[in-house]
């Protein structure tokens, strides 16, 4: 493996000019803010931006009675939270990335420091990008992810660059599989299926850089930091799969009274472990969940 003297980033030879290719290909074929989606056109709020079945009390005993018009008020009320958690993470991602290269420009190869930069400018446009769907459906930002935020503003920029890659990579690819899962069948409202569309096309190439340097940082670092990465991954990724399948504060947004108050533990962990969000964690995940789970970073 060729790495600098006191590298803070490794990646195997075989991944190097794998990355290079992701470069490339972000040169060429990244997301453009004017014209990824027709912005003169108007979003459709009759039609569902994500699928009804996925809605987050769906299978419970909450969804009982909700008329038609209440169902889809969830729908874009649980889309606004995903593009919400989007917005926060991605706007937290380039002053992070761009960190590690300011800090260790001497102890990151240049083909890494290239891709942070590249990272770091596709986060900003999806930023850009998702804000002014946002304005444009009358959707308003969600509160930040409690605990996430403090994790990747606070914690991270402190800790090894790989750590901060790796739980970057957790936290975009649950929100990710979950918007793609939701958001891509053929009655979906169209500038929301094809936002989405297109915002995965960038993302696709940052979830693979991320496993990449991840892997190779489980090969390459000492048994005591892999512990100490294994330890705080187990608790974050159930407390992230919680917070994706179901956030109490929708109770604050709807225009009726919503069945759960913000504050009722009890119904809150009912939602939390039905059985339908549970085969739909299955579905959706299945791919993170095999890759945590061969590294040992879920319980």
């Amino acid at each position: 493996m060729s790495m600098l003297t006191n590298s803070v980033l490794t990646i195997s030879e075989s991944k190097k000019s794998k990355v290079c290719k992701l470069s490339e290909v972000s040169h060429h074929k990244t997301m453009d803010h004017a014209t990824v989606l027709p912005w003169d056109q108007d979003i459709d709020l009759g039609v569902y931006p994500k699928n009804p079945e996925h809605l987050w009390i769906n299978g419970t005993r909450f969804c009982d009675g909700l008329s038609e018009a209440q169902k889809l008020e969830l729908a874009w009320l649980e889309t606004a939270r995903d593009i919400s958690m989007f917005i926060w993470l991605e706007q937290t991602i380039p002053p992070l990335y761009m960190g590690y290269v300011t800090q260790f420009h001497d102890r990151i190869s240049q083909e890494l420091q290239e891709y942070l930069m590249i990272f770091s400018k596709e986060e900003i446009i999806h930023t850009l990008t998702f804000k002014r769907f946002m304005g444009k459906a009358n959707l308003q930002l969600w509160k930040p992810p409690v605990g996430l935020y403090e994790l990747l503003t606070q914690t991270l920029p402190k800790m090894e660059p790989a750590v901060g890659v790796l739980f970057t990579l957790l936290i975009e690819w649950v929100a990710e599989l979950g918007a793609m899962h939701t958001s891509q069948g053929k009655d979906i409202e169209p500038m929301t299926r094809t936002m989405f569309r297109e915002h995965h096309r960038d993302e696709a190439r940052h979830i693979a850089f991320g496993r990449w340097i991840s892997e190779s940082f489980f090969e390459t670092t000492s048994p005591e930091s892999i512990a100490q990465v294994r330890q705080m991954s187990q608790r974050i990724i159930s407390a992230l799969i919680d917070m994706f399948t179901y956030n109490p504060e929708i109770a604050l947004h709807t225009s009726f009274e919503f069945p759960i108050a913000v504050d009722d533990k009890e119904r809150i962990e009912q939602v939390w472990r039905s059985e339908h969000n549970k085969r739909l964690n299955d579905e959706r995940f299945a791919e993170l969940y095999a890759w945590v789970d061969k590294l040992g970073l879920r319980q």
